[in-house]
């Protein structure tokens, strides 16, 4: 391939389109709003001049990259690209639509991709020409910053297609991972127990929300806590995404959204947006920092849990076990290769290690027996998957386990 086309001259497109030509591919950026593609044609040279100035290219690289983009309203202009990637609005009909005007004028062998996050891309693909060229390549943001992009099959999507939008992802400078076309993808859906399993333990009075953050960072390893990610991602938009997992994967109980946070969102607490969600802020606000224990994270070794928090091993254990749950419904399900789920949280959403080896940390036979206990008493939130059960008994980790 040598031309690559971005549908959408926003944050994502504009970032897609940076990198796209940083690694070497004549890149049109599409937009039908004449002022958003000259805007982004200043934001893209504004980006590679800061990039510059960290060193993170040359000023050479720099220059023949800002030569290779070519901003444009006009869709023919499309028509010689090899690579179309569409980075418009989540809505179904619009981007099925560009890709029916993209099949159109482009050869029928150019791929298709839709940097979707949370639409199914075969929905997307319906009655699209050569539905073997339409693909999912889901970039995270900001792209030009994030090296994960998953490379998401249709049923229909050819071996041909997804090896050469792979190709591009590595000239791109980015890792790529093959994923199922299911609800969330792949490093979307795991991510599932941090916050929902998070807001249970909130909702049982096992710890306050900045308790539990404390502990998920001190003894967790993650860079922020749950409740400080979805104040900064809002509570409103975490919800949305809560409620479409809930109705694409079929309403199971462990992807219910919280009560709590259906609360909070009618009541106008949306996090940092509106100054208040499960913190405060504004002047006057401090924040601790947190001291410096010397405790390698992760870790669920209670002695040294102890000295952060006495709830913490109650606290990872549970997050622990419902991070190993997901991760085996998951291979169950076979939206990824097990290296691929660890790759797509480390390198997607920044965790301290990927899921299987946070299923490791805790075992699947003890994660088994804390689950069955919190479904006893709580219900089928808990419930294990099949392929977690297996591995308890056959006391094997889910790296090694098959059904």
């Amino acid at each position: 391939m040598a031309e690559v086309g971005v549908l959408g001259a926003g944050t994502m497109g504009t970032g897609i389109a940076q990198i796209a030509a940083l690694g070497g591919y004549e890149t049109r950026l599409y937009d039908p709003d004449p002022a958003a593609a000259e805007g982004a044609a200043i934001r893209l040279g504004e980006a590679l001049a800061k990039g510059l100035q960290h060193a993170r290219w040359t000023e050479l690289e720099a220059e023949e990259a800002l030569d290779r983009v070519a901003t444009t309203n006009e869709f023919g202009e499309l028509a010689e690209c090899e690579l179309l990637i569409e980075a418009a609005p989540e809505r179904v009909e619009l981007k099925r639509d560009l890709f029916a005007r993209v099949a159109a004028i482009c050869a029928p062998d150019a791929v298709l991709a839709t940097n979707t996050s949370s639409l199914r891309v075969a929905d997307i693909a319906a009655g699209i020409p050569h539905p073997e060229r339409v693909l999912g390549m889901h970039f995270f943001n900001p792209p030009a910053l994030m090296k994960l992009v998953e490379v998401v099959a249709t049923d229909r999507s050819s071996e041909v297609a997804l090896a050469a939008t792979e190709e591009v992802a590595l000239r791109m400078g980015r890792t790529p991972i093959r994923a199922k076309d299911s609800p969330g993808f792949v490093a979307n859906r795991l991510a599932r127990p941090f916050a929902l399993e998070s807001l249970r333990m909130l909702g049982d009075g096992l710890a306050e929300a900045e308790r539990i953050d404390r502990i998920v960072r001190l003894g967790g390893g993650f860079r922020m806590g749950p409740f400080q990610l979805i104040d900064l991602i809002g509570l409103d938009v975490n919800l949305e995404i809560a409620r479409s997992f809930f109705d694409q994967g079929g309403e199971p109980e462990r992807w219910r959204p919280s009560p709590i946070q259906e609360r909070l969102v009618a009541e106008g607490k949306l996090g940092r947006k509106s100054g208040e969600g499960y913190y405060r802020y504004g002047e006057g606000v401090e924040r601790e920092l947190d001291p410096e224990l010397g405790i390698l994270a992760p870790t669920l070794d209670p002695e040294k849990l102890e000295r952060i928090d006495p709830v913490a091993t109650a606290v990872l254990s549970r997050l622990f076990a419902q991070i190993a749950n997901e991760t085996a419904f998951a291979l169950e399900e076979g939206i990824a290769s097990p290296a691929d789920m660890d790759t797509a949280m480390q390198l997607g959403l920044n965790w301290p290690s990927g899921p299987l080896s946070l299923a490791e940390k805790i075992g699947a036979g003890p994660a088994v027996e804390l689950l069955e206990r919190l479904e006893s008493e709580q219900g089928g939130a808990y419930a294990q998957a099949p392929l977690l059960r297996f591995a308890a008994e056959r006391g094997e980790t889910l790296r090694d386990t098959q059904l």
